[in-house]
């Protein structure tokens, strides 16, 4: 038996555990095996909810990760699994951060590779890109949405101004 609880996330529908599991410490200083104890550990206490980055370990977490869910046979709907869409990664180009299209888009294609995974419940647009109009994000996550490669889009540090502004102009547009 559990102690932990599960809400629903914001006004959506997904219900998450009190308290998740953040992999930003996975990568290659950590052995798989211990990566692989604390994610079972975790599961079996009742966490559902495993948060990842392209940006931890510059996505070795996420290889991390995904190996781990395989290796230890969890069922995919057992589990919530969030990433976020960063300003650094591998990519060196002027293309290879903040929250243009092609870079949002580019980065859960390779999330989802390196998860093994053919959709992630959660993504967060980690910090705000002043040089990006909003609409261009906030259509680039509703495209992602309508794919089916991800469920939900959210945000980590942005001010109330900026949620204000996305969700008018996801209004605006008719997405959800």
């Amino acid at each position: 038996m559990t102690l932990l609880t599960y809400r629903r996330l914001g006004k959506s529908g997904l219900k998450v555990s009190n308290l998740s599991l953040g992999t930003g410490t996975f990568h290659s200083k950590l052995d798989q095996s211990v990566a692989e104890e604390l994610i079972r550990v975790a599961f079996e206490a009742g966490i559902n909810f495993f948060d990842n980055s392209e940006d931890y370990g510059f996505g070795e977490a996420e290889v991390a990760f995904g190996n781990a869910i395989k290796n230890l046979n969890l069922k995919r709907e057992d589990l919530v699994i969030s990433t976020k869409v960063s300003w650094r990664s591998k990519g060196w180009g002027p293309n290879a951060n903040g929250l243009s299209k092609k870079h949002i888009i580019e980065c859960v294609n390779s999330s989802l590779k390196r998860l093994q995974l053919d959709y992630v419940d959660l993504v967060f647009a980690h910090r705000p890109d002043p040089e990006i109009p909003i609409e261009e994000t906030v259509r680039a996550f509703n495209q992602l949405i309508n794919e089916g490669r991800v469920f939900y889009w959210g945000t980590s540090e942005w001010s109330a101004q900026q949620l204000t502004e996305a969700h008018l102009v996801a209004q605006r547009l008719g997405l959800e």
